[in-house]
């Protein structure tokens, strides 16, 4: 977290209304709840989300960690903590 001068960012308007309230004291203001969730926007949670399904499907049906690492581009240690990932 970073400090910044109100003073050299805020209207002046707006520092006097804050300055109503609390004067010479560090005040926190937390980050909008407008922000999504990573991939949301651009699609590649679902991507992944999917990817990971299908290793996990292919590996319970038999399929071998090496062949799953060959088949979509990966390291063993990789294929390993999608399958065994606690979710």
């Amino acid at each position: 977290m970073k400090y910044m001068n109100a003073a050299e960012i805020l209207p002046s308007g707006l520092l006097q209304e804050i300055q109503c309230y609390i004067e010479g004291e560090l005040l926190y203001i937390p980050k909008s709840e407008s922000k999504q969730e990573w991939g949301a926007v651009s699609g590649s949670k679902r991507f992944y989300s999917e990817r990971n399904s299908r290793i996990k499907e292919l590996f319970y049906g038999g399929m071998l960690v090496e062949e799953l690492a060959e088949k979509f581009g990966l390291s063993d240690s990789t294929i390993k903590k999608i399958i065994y990932q606690k979710k």
